[in-house]
Order: structure tokens, then sequence, then C-alpha cells
């Protein structure tokens, strides 16, 4: 086999020949095969071998343009990989058959026969290795573009774990932010706790040691009138939902009365409670400080239901609220028995009713811790009014009476609430002229 590297090219014939030789190739093994079949098969060689193809023996330019060509499109497409691939096959195959035919040079002995087959192994080991380059070439720039596309990838990831470094060392900060705060809000609920705490414990030691005197007597005794006042309005407005007669009822409790007003006779009925809650009442002194630390009275009612309150509260709602009543005002006596069980119902109009008794009971229990010979007085019907002991339930009478504009005496035609003596203070009775 000679070495000389430039190939001429090869006619015809010999393309033909080395096709039929790589179908041989594929059917048979390799051997030393009829000088005729040789030159037959000679005709049929591989596409780039044949006569329109690039010569080989043209420093195999065609060759390698055309595997730049497909190592190009190998980095924008699958196909150009099975390319080359078929190619390399291919050549392969020519190379099989150009050794074929080199022995079959020599069987029978053709020196000219032989160079030429050399020729054509050497054009075959030549396109290997040109594939061979193409294939390189084409994992450098693969690898190129991987390692571009790492390095890329190793950049973002340093920004990325640098912002999750960042973000921790925030979330670190905050959780231990939230920490001190949540530490701050239970102290702070502690704090408030024992505030509360010491306010009530504050509030009971002042009604404790509450003074009471002629002033504070004078103050629950206005709130006892006020309180009568708040509860003959619902008192009143039952009674005209149950479609009473007011006039009847009214000249049922104070009989003859001449009103200046038709809605003075409220008054009437106002008189009404005011005598049922004061009726029987002995000025005996009781410790109000359980009652008076309820704001609502129906609290200290349920917390204490036997205490002498309570037993107050069902003895008068039984005398003020006669049954007849309260089965018209109600449709039943539920309330009622409710009551007389030793409940108490938290309904509106017991409620308020609570309230007017709260200050009465404080009034007969702390008169005589203020004076014990505190003295509870009644003005009588048709009795001369006196502005010393007592005082109009209408100013505009009180006032010209005690102006002198009438010259004539007024007597008193019925009595609202009672009036108190306490030591040389006179609480006076509230009168209807």
């Amino acid at each position: 086999m000679e070495c000389n590297i430039a190939v001429s090219k090869p006619s015809s014939n010999a393309s033909h020949l080395i096709s039929k030789f790589t179908k041989v190739c594929k059917l048979r093994s390799i051997g030393v095969f009829h000088e005729n079949q040789v030159q037959h098969s000679n005709n049929n060689l591989p596409c780039y071998l044949s006569k329109n193809s690039c010569p080989v023996s043209e420093d195999s330019s065609c060759v390698t343009e055309d595997n730049e060509c497909d190592g190009e499109k190998a980095q924008h497409q699958h196909v150009g990989e099975d390319s080359v691939i078929l190619k390399l096959f291919d050549t392969i195959s020519a190379l099989k058959l150009a050794y074929i035919q080199l022995q079959s040079a020599h069987i029978p002995y053709n020196p000219e026969k032989i160079s030429d087959a050399d020729k054509l192994v050497i054009a075959e080991l030549e396109t290997l290795c040109n594939l061979e380059k193409v294939c390189k070439e084409r994992q450098s720039k693969i690898s190129k573009v991987y390692s571009s596309h790492l390095e890329l990838l190793k950049s973002e990831i340093d920004v990325v774990e640098r912002i999750l470094e960042k973000l921790k060392i925030d979330s670190k900060a905050k959780q231990s932010k939230i920490s001190d705060l949540r530490e701050r809000i239970l102290n702070l609920d502690l704090e408030n706790g024992k505030f509360v705490q010491a306010m009530k414990e504050e509030n009971l030691k002042r009604r404790k040691e509450f003074v009471w005197n002629v002033n504070t007597f004078d103050d629950t005794f206005t709130r006892a009138s006020k309180y009568i006042h708040e509860f003959a309005k619902p008192f009143i407005n039952l009674m005209k939902a149950s479609d009473w007669d007011l006039d009847m009822a009214a000249n049922s409790v104070e009989n003859a009365v001449i009103y200046s007003k038709r809605c003075h006779k409220k008054y009437a009925f106002e008189a009404y409670i005011a005598r049922r809650m004061f009726h029987g009442m002995l000025l005996k002194s009781c410790n109000v400080d359980d009652v008076m630390r309820f704001d609502d009275p129906i609290d200290a009612l349920i917390q204490n239901p036997n205490s002498s309150f309570a037993e107050f509260c069902r003895e008068k709602y039984l005398l003020v609220v006669h049954p007849t009543m309260e089965a018209s005002f109600f449709g039943n006596l539920d309330q009622r028995m409710l009551v007389s069980s030793g409940k108490h119902p938290r309904t509106p109009f017991y409620s308020i009713f609570a309230k007017m008794a709260k200050w009465i009971w404080i009034l007969q229990g702390i008169a005589t811790l203020i004076d014990p010979n505190a003295k509870l007085f009644f003005v009588k019907r048709g009795c001369t009014f006196s502005s010393v002991c007592m005082q109009p339930v209408e100013e505009d009478s009180g006032v010209e009476f005690m102006s002198g504009e009438v010259n004539l005496s007024r007597n008193v035609q019925f009595m609202v609430t009672p009036g108190f003596k306490i030591g040389e203070t006179l609480l006076k009775a509230r009168v209807y002229l």
C-alpha cells in the first residue's frame, strides 16, 4: 500500500464498483471476489463519491464545508446529528468496500488497481478524519454554549443565594422583633390585669370607706325620686297599651283631684308607686356596700338571692304590681311567679323596678347611719302648703305661692313622695298642689 496522500479523480466505473461492494458488505463477510464483481459494483458508489459529488482527491474541502455546515445546523436542529451519524456509517461502509477492492487487486496481482484502491482507502480515511474533526468542533461549540449557560446559571445562582441570605437575615430580625413585641404585649396584659384588679380593689375600698353624710343622703334621695318617675313611665305606657281608662285609674288612686293639666295625672301614679314602696318602711341601718358595688342591681340580686335587698325587691314588687295589672300588661303571671319563688328575671320592666328599689332601699339603710334619730314623714291631703318641708312637683306653683302673687293659701291635694328629717336638715316631701 502506498502512502501517497494525493488521490486522483476516480472514474465512473470505480463509483459503480464501490456501490456494488457496499451492497455486498451488507450481506457477506469481507473476502476476495471475482474481478468482474468488483468492477460491476464500482458503478454504485455513495453519493459523495459519485460524478455529481465533490471529488475526494481535491483536498476533501467540499466534505469539510458540508460537515461544518452540518455542525452549525446541529446546534439548532436535531436533524444535523442524524446526518453526521448517517455519513459516518456510509463512510465506514465505503472504507470496507475500498479495502475489499484493495484485496481483490492482489489476486491476480495488478499494480495499477492496487494503486487506485490504495488511494480510495486513503480518501475514505481522510473523510473519517474530517468527520471526526467536525464532531469535535461541534462538541467544542456545544461545550462552549453549555459552559456559557453554566456560567450564567452560576452567576444567577450566586445572586439568588445572596438575596436568599439577605432574606434570611431580614427574617431572623423580624422574628426577633415579633418575639420582642409578643413579650411586650404579654407584659402589658399582665400589667393591665394587675391595674384592673387594683382599680377594683380601690373602688371597693372607697365604697367601704364611703362616708355617708347629709349631702350624700340628699343625692340618694334625689336619685330615688328620679327612678320613681322613670318607673312610672313604662307603668303608664303598659296601662295605655292594655286599654286601661287612665282617668278612672288616676281617680282611684287620688279621688276628686283638680289637675291644672291633664298630663299631671302622671303624678297620681307616681304617688301610688311611692306610697307602696315606702309603706311600712322602718329606718334601720344595714350594709349597703354589696349592692352599691354593682352598677346593675339585677347582678346583685342574682349573686345574693337571699339578701335583705332581694327580700325587699320581692315584697315591694308584689305590692306595687297587682296581679290584675300584671295579667293585663303581659297576658300572664309568669314574672310574678318567678319573683314569688325568689328569682329575679332580667326583663326590661323588672330591671327598671330593681333600679328604683335599689335607691329606696339604700335610703332606709343609711338614714340611721347618718343620724340615729332620722325620721321619715308624710304629708296628709288637704293640709296647708309649707315651703319649709314641702316642694311642689310643679315648680311654677311653688314659686307663685312663695312670691305672694296668690294671696290665698293653697292646700296639698296629695303627696307624691315623702320627706326625711336628718339631724337639723329637712329633705322636703314632694306634693301636688
